[in-house]
């Protein structure tokens, strides 16, 4: 199988030669738009010490469990704040990634009741390439492809997402997904 010239909806999980950059180190990418003039992501597993209900405004902060921390989606704009959630009806979202999860409108709240979603997750920034960056990083195998799943975006242990989705990969990327952290200690 061929891997799609748009990666938009696709996870990104960073190779382990990506461990030197802390902005990309063992992270896993959601691709919110790729196209010929660049591509857009959020990083999924990066959570930061901020909490969504103290870094948000209202509404938003109450759409997102109380306690939830806000995401490092990326150093481009981190004072950017996405809010991606699972949608009842995917109409509801600003923009669809995949499945159901979709993009929050900050609009959709703000004159009345939220569209219904089950859960959502608030980004702070986000990985952004310029026209052709993302497919020559790929083309240089800085970047795996791998299929989404709506718990990736939600998961309970963002530590653990990278090995969870390379392992879900299959085959030789199994196997990097069992490295440990630090391959000196091996």
């Amino acid at each position: 199988m061929t891997a799609p010239r748009w990666r938009r909806g696709r996870l990104l999980v960073a190779a382990p030669h990506l461990d030197d950059d802390p902005n990309f180190r063992r992270a896993v990418v959601l691709v919110l738009e790729h196209a010929d003039e660049g591509a857009l992501g959020i990083v999924l597993n990066q959570p930061m010490e901020v909490r969504a209900g103290e870094a948000l405004p209202e509404p938003l902060g109450q759409l997102v469990p109380d306690g939830a921390p806000v995401f490092r989606g990326g150093p481009v704009q981190p004072g950017t704040v996405i809010v991606l959630a699972d949608f009842d009806d995917a109409a509801a979202a600003g923009g669809i990634t995949f499945g159901s999860v979709g993009i929050l409108d900050p609009a959709s709240v703000e004159d009345g009741p939220p569209p219904a979603m089950s859960r959502a997750r608030a980004f702070g920034g986000y990985a952004g390439w310029g026209g052709g960056q993302l497919e020559e990083e790929i083309r240089q195998d800085a970047w795996i492809d791998a299929e989404p799943l709506a718990e990736d975006v939600f998961t309970d242990d963002p530590a653990g997402l990278w090995r969870a989705v390379l392992s879900r990969a299959g085959g030789s990327y199994r196997l990097m997904a069992t490295a440990p952290d630090d391959p000196m200690l091996n």
